[in-house]
């Protein structure tokens, strides 16, 4: 989740993510499962938060490999680490992924 308060720097960023997933690959080959993007509804409990992201991966391995070493990833932060106020990230594994 990230906190942008201005809306131009919001775009840039939803913009930013439209082409990860087409530019993201390891071994040559894409690996994000399923890549979803978009500001938050206007509503007081996302208390700053305004644009959410969430990245589904086949492994845990796939979601290092995101985050620690995919050049599409890394340019996306670079892009995005002037323009964001803070950031939290967290990572889970579904109970129904049996």
């Amino acid at each position: 989740m990230f906190k942008v308060s201005d809306a131009e720097d919001r775009r840039k960023i939803l913009d930013q993510y439209k082409t990860l997933k087409q530019n993201a690959v390891k071994d040559g080959k894409p690996y994000i499962v399923t890549c979803e993007v978009g500001e938050t509804g206007q509503d007081p409990r996302s208390k700053g938060w305004n644009i959410v992201a969430k990245t589904t991966f086949a492994s845990k391995a796939d979601m290092d490999y995101y985050d620690n070493e995919c050049e599409a990833h890394k340019g996306l932060k670079v892009f995005a680490k002037p323009l964001v106020e803070d950031v939290t990230t967290v990572w889970f594994e579904s109970i129904f992924s049996e």
